[in-house]
């Protein structure tokens, strides 16, 4: 395998990492400024120079540079280096936007694009509901269209960030005689409405990042669908592909192993470092294993993209990659850790090195939902299994279809 990007693009690594130097931290006055805006300064110029919202129309906010997944791939790589800002996070940017580029009308792009891209609007998926999860097609929320609205009714959750958000992508029913898949469309909606609750979901680590939200009479203008009525399924399959390719994200996996070994030379095990015992070092081997299966599964998708070729279950498999790796190296963690790996996760005052462990305990319990973000593991394991190694359908799905 040839993992070298060749002499061209190594000159453009030359150019980025010269932007870098110039321009990230900021200095003097600018450097002064609260981080928030230092780095909505920074991506200014990013943008100007073509490294960040390549995929995104000048119109539209971004720096529209010609197609280079090589080239996207370098700057990733030297702004994480720098510990440079990079593209904002969040749904909207990271899913929503490329599923209004690709399937979104003309005015819909104008109007939802540049502002959630700069952060001065937020959304939230309004996908599963208590008995739609791995069956999301099952889901029972209704849309009906009276007059010059659609009037929603149901109920969405897990739902993140819909106590802050702005705006609703959701799934409803709008063709309740239509087959499951075919009687769904792709709605928009405005948060701040009478008709909407969110009722936040308390986790073990404290915080409150999921939701439930109850629609009552919900209303959005008729044109705030994206695609065709009824088309709702096949738009979601564009959401979900970006999710997944934000969740497997390979730079994030390599950073937390780097973590992970920084925790084991911390820690002592018989007065002597973690790190020199045999049993964690094999531990960290098998997470690592994991991480560069994870990278080189990323540089098959770089290669494929590069040649315009379908990717096909490799986002998948990356995904399950990245739930592996944080259920193994969480659990390391906490065995490190020891008995601070029983502290409460929000209270600083506890433990000797109860700062060093919090974010730890916090991952550790976060990971475990992992599993089920984005699709569950069990469920892509099966998808992987028939569709990419031709193995028959699990039996337990089989006895569920047929009843």
């Amino acid at each position: 395998m040839d993992l070298s990007y060749g002499s061209e693009m190594e000159g453009f690594r030359d150019e980025v990492k010269a932007f870098l130097h110039e321009s990230w931290p900021l200095s003097g006055e600018e450097g002064e400024l609260p981080l928030e805006k230092q780095a909505a300064i920074f991506r200014e110029r990013a943008i100007a120079r073509g490294y960040l919202y390549r995929n995104i129309p000048v119109k539209y906010g971004g720096s529209e540079q010609a197609p280079d997944v090589l080239k996207a791939q370098i700057i990733r790589e030297e702004f994480e280096k720098k510990w440079a800002p990079q593209e904002a996070r969040g749904i909207g940017t990271m899913m929503l936007v490329p599923t209004l580029l690709e399937r979104g009308e003309e005015w819909q792009k104008s109007k939802f694009v540049r502002p959630t891209i700069t952060g001065e609007v937020t959304w939230c998926q309004g996908y599963s509901e208590p008995g739609s999860g791995s069956d999301l097609a099952s889901l029972k929320t209704r849309g009906e269209l009276q007059g010059d609205e659609w009037v929603i009714n149901g109920q969405k959750i897990w739902t993140s960030g819909a106590h802050v958000a702005d705006y609703m992508f959701c799934l409803v029913r709008t063709e309740p005689e239509e087959s499951k898949h075919a009687g769904i469309s792709y709605l928009l909606l405005d948060m701040k409405q009478p008709g909407i609750e969110v009722r936040p979901l308390r986790m073990m680590t404290g915080s409150a990042d999921f939701n439930e939200v109850f629609l009552d009479d919900a209303r959005t203008p008729a044109d705030w669908i994206v695609g065709r009525r009824g088309e709702g399924w096949l738009v979601s399959r564009t959401t979900l592909k970006h999710e997944r390719n934000s969740i497997g994200a390979a730079q994030q996996t390599r950073a937390g192993l780097k973590g992970l070994i920084n925790l084991a030379k911390k820690s002592e095990i018989d007065g002597r470092p973690a790190l020199e015992n045999s049993a964690v070092r094999q531990r960290l081997a098998e997470v690592e294993g994991y991480v560069r299966a994870h990278q080189y599964s990323g540089y098959r998708q770089l290669t494929k993209d590069a040649k315009g070729e379908d990717a096909g279950l490799i986002t998948m498999m990356m995904k399950l990659f990245s739930t592996e790796i944080g259920h193994k190296s969480a659990a390391l963690s906490m065995d490190l850790l020891g008995e601070e790996g029983l502290l409460s996760a929000g209270n600083a005052e506890l433990g000797v090195r109860a700062s060093d462990g919090q974010g730890w305990i916090a991952r550790y319990m976060y990971t475990l939902g992992i599993a089920v973000a984005g699709g569950t593991a069990n469920i892509q394991r099966n998808v992987i299994a028939e569709r990419g190694l031709g193995l028959p359908r699990d039996a337990a799905a089989n006895r569920s279809s047929n009843k």
